[in-house]
C-alpha cells in the first residue's frame, strides 16, 4: 500500500508540475533567444545612427539584461512564484542604486548623450564647463581638454551638457577675431594697409578670402580696429599669435603708434 501510495503521488506531483517545467524551461529557451535577437537587432540600430562604438555594446548589453530578468520573472510565474514581490524588490533596488549613484549616473547620461549626438569630437577646439582647449578624449564620465598652454582639464559631462557648448573648430575654417589700437594723431588708411601687409604675409591666413580690418570703436586713448582673417581650424592660435606680433612690428616699422592706457593730468598755476 505504501508503494502504491508512493506511486500515485509522484504520479500525482509529475501530472501537476511537468507541463510547469516543461513551460517553464521553453520558456528560459525561447526567451533568452528572442533577448538575443533583439540586443543584436538593437546593436546593428545604434551602429547605423553612428552611436559611438564604446556606447553601443554597452546599451545592448543593458538592453540585453533587462530582456532576461523579464524572461526570468516570467519563468518562476509559470511555476506559481508571485511575481510581484521579485517585481518590488528589484524596483526599490534600483531605486536605492539609483538614489546612490545619481550624481555619476547624470554624468554617464551625459556622457551618452555626447557620444550619440556628437556636439564635438576629438581634436575641436571648444569652450564648454567654462573652459576653453582642443578635446582630448570624450569619455563616459568625462570630457578631457588640452588647453593652449598644455594644461589638461578634465570635465565631467554633466556639467559640459548642463550648460553652453561652443565648437569653436568644428566647421573647418574659423574666422580669428582680434582688435589693434592706434593714436588718434596716426593715419587710419595707413594703420589698415600695415595691418592687411602682416595678414598677407601670414602663411595660415586663407587667402581666397578677403579680411575684415573695420574701425570697430573710437575709444578713450585709441581708434580701435577690429581685424578678422580666416583660417583652418587647426591653425586658429598659429593666425592669432603671428598676426599680434607682426602687427607690433610693422606698426613700429611705420611709425604708427599703439597707445595704452593713460590718463593725462593738468595742473595750472595761480
Amino acid at each position: 500500500m505504501e508503494g502504491l501510495f508512493d506511486m500515485a503521488t509522484f504520479s500525482q506531483m509529475l501530472t501537476e508540475y511537468a507541463p510547469k517545467v516543461v513551460g517553464a524551461v521553453l520558456t528560459l529557451i525561447i526567451g533568452f533567444w528572442i533577448a538575443g535577437m533583439v540586443t543584436r537587432a538593437v546593436k546593428k540600430m545604434l551602429g547605423r545612427s553612428g552611436v559611438d562604438e564604446t556606447v553601443a555594446p554597452f546599451l545592448a548589453s543593458l538592453v540585453n539584461a533587462g530582456l532576461k530578468i523579464m524572461v526570468l520573472i516570467a519563468a518562476a510565474g509559470i511555476f506559481g512564484v508571485e511575481t510581484t514581490s521579485f517585481v518590488a524588490i528589484f524596483g526599490a533596488l534600483a531605486f536605492a542604486i539609483g538614489m546612490a549613484l545619481q550624481g555619476s549616473l547624470g554624468h554617464f547620461a551625459s556622457g551618452v548623450m555626447l557620444l550619440t549626438f556628437k556636439p564635438y569630437e576629438v581634436g575641436d577646439l571648444v569652450e564648454a564647463g567654462g573652459s576653453t582647449g582642443v578635446v582630448e578624449a570624450v569619455q563616459i564620465f568625462n570630457t578631457i581638454l588640452r588647453t593652449p598652454d598644455n594644461k589638461k582639464i578634465i570635465i565631467p559631462n554633466g556639467v559640459v551638457t548642463g550648460g553652453t557648448i561652443t565648437n569653436i573648430s568644428g566647421q573647418g575654417e574659423i574666422r580669428v577675431d582680434m582688435t589693434y589700437g592706434i593714436g588718434y594723431d596716426d593715419d587710419i588708411d595707413k594703420a589698415r594697409a600695415v595691418i592687411q601687409k602682416v595678414a598677407d604675409s601670414c602663411p595660415q591666413v586663407i587667402k581666397d578670402k578677403p579680411v575684415d580690418i573695420l574701425v570697430s570703436e573710437l575709444a578713450d586713448s585709441s581708434v580701435n580696429f577690429a581685424v578678422r582673417p580666416w583660417a583652418k581650424s587647426a591653425h586658429y592660435w598659429d593666425v592669432y599669435f603671428y598676426m599680434h606680433e607682426n602687427v607690433k612690428k610693422e606698426m613700429d616699422k611705420a611709425g604708427i603708434s599703439i597707445p595704452y592706457p593713460q590718463m593725462d593730468v593738468h595742473t595750472s598755476s595761480n
